[in-house]
């Protein structure tokens, strides 16, 4: 997957992006108010006033100038004023400048801010001359920083803000991120031990992300092999009860055979030896297919067939054996044409074994009923009997493997046929139901989804 069209990668870089653009923004706005009003030292400035004036006194105009120029690299624009006229150069805006020799006709102390940020004193000052002078100074700020100070202050609040932001978006990232990552390590080694049941769970699920996305495969994955163990370890356990009685009866037959002087009873063991293999090899080829139906046939080449057609093959196949008991097969025409999505030889096998059910559980001369049919988008095969059904409280576990009911006696089996016809049902997508038909007998439907649209077409 490429990282531009991944909303984690863009959840990242767009936290990184507006966490920097904010402590920028509002690092700046309060490292600014931080310097006015938290770290900022008050002028003084009578003593700015006496400074000056020891300046002028000591060396004149020279001194008051090299003196003016000392405050302007702190951020201050003073000079003396006698007379009405500076003694030394100054800068000051238009606006101040005709203002200000009416403050100094009042010959008064006076700080004024005529605009924000700037500051305007006056201070009278007498030397030791005896003449009266006057300050004039202008200041940005009603502070004493200098330039210098101000801006490492500056850069330094800027960088603790900006590590402070960064810090705390980087840890709620990383903490979106490791929560789901470690949710999902800790049900991978859970499940790695032998724990199938282990989840993520809502732990990994939170976000709408690639690792919510990632918890939730996971736990269908894991519910999916623990459903497919589970059944696994069931069908293991039936088949190890079932192989015990075929297994011991073989085991007796040939210690017969061996123990037989007469060479035709010899023959008659080897033969019934020869019958439980076969047996045997029948049970274990059921159990193995019904194994495999388990994985919903993955990958599985899907073909538009049609069920009625299918159906009738398989009847004319079982024909020879219906009629050794002279049971008459009978498949009802389909009005309209049914086409279902599907492995032809899965389906095949279903038929198979719905209709050698129906067969054997068949009185002689009787009659077993096929039909085919559309309903609600689906289509339905139905297999009637007219046996001696089903007891109600076993129905529920009719198609559990090697389930044999109490009229087992009546026919051979194993108990798989019905199992593997409903593994096949909802491996297309459908399923299969049986009840007691009224008038005696079994009834099982087989639905299976129609085909879709466009394949149809």
């Amino acid at each position: 997957m490429s990282p531009f069209k991944s909303s984690l990668y863009w959840r990242l870089l767009v936290s990184f992006c507006a966490v920097n653009m904010l402590a920028l923004l509002f690092g700046g706005f309060l490292t600014q108010r931080f310097i006015e009003y938290t770290t900022a030292v008050e002028i003084n400035w009578a003593s700015l006033a006496q400074g000056a004036d020891q300046a002028y006194e000591s060396g004149g105009s020279d001194a008051l100038t090299e003196w003016s120029l000392q405050q302007r690299r702190e951020g201050i624009e003073a000079t003396l004023y006698e007379n009405g006229g500076a003694l030394s150069p100054i800068r000051m805006p238009s606006s101040v400048r005709s203002s200000l020799q009416n403050w100094l006709d009042e010959k008064r102390d006076m700080v004024l801010q005529p605009w924000p940020n700037l500051y305007v004193a006056v201070q009278q000052v007498t030397g030791r001359d005896g003449h009266t002078r006057q300050l004039v100074a202008l200041s940005r700020t009603h502070s004493r920083l200098r330039p210098q100070t101000r801006q490492t202050i500056f850069l330094a609040s800027q960088a603790v803000l900006s590590l402070l932001f960064i810090g705390l978006v980087g840890w709620w990232a990383a903490r979106s991120v490791a929560r789901p990552v470690e949710a999902i390590r800790q049900a991978t080694r859970r499940m790695a031990s032998g724990e199938l049941s282990a989840r993520v769970g809502s732990e990994g699920q939170r976000a709408h992300d690639e690792l919510a996305q990632l918890a939730r495969d996971f736990d269908a994955m894991a519910e999916r092999i623990e459903a497919l163990v589970t059944h696994d370890r069931s069908v293991l356990q039936d088949l190890s009860h079932e192989l015990r009685s075929p297994l011991a009866r073989l085991h007796l037959i040939l210690d017969l055979a061996q123990r037989s002087e007469d060479p035709a009873d010899a023959a008659r063991y080897f033969r019934q030896a020869e019958q439980e293999i076969t047996r045997l090899d029948q049970m274990t080829g059921e159990m193995l297919a019904l194994s495999r139906l388990e994985g919903d046939i993955p990958g599985e080449h899907r073909d538009r067939i049609d069920v009625a057609a299918l159906l009738q093959e398989c009847v004319q196949r079982a024909a020879l054996e219906a009629q050794a008991r002279r049971i008459v097969l009978s498949l009802a025409p389909s009005p309209t044409p049914v086409s279902v999505s599907g492995s032809a030889l899965l389906l095949e096998r279903a038929f198979d074994n719905l209709i050698a059910n129906a067969i054997k559980f068949s009185p002689d001369e009787g009659k077993v009923e096929l039909a085919v049919r559309q309903g609600d988008g689906a289509a339905i095969c139905t297999i009637r009997d007219h046996g001696p059904g089903v007891p109600e409280a076993e129905l529920p576990s009719l198609f559990r493997p090697l389930f044999r009911g109490s009229n087992a006696s009546r026919a051979e089996g194993h108990g798989l046929g019905l199992a593997i016809v409903q593994r096949v049902a909802r491996a297309h997508g459908g399923d299969v139901e049986a009840r007691n038909a009224e008038g005696g007998g079994l009834q099982v439907e087989l639905t299976l989804p129609l085909v879709p649209a466009v394949m149809a077409g």
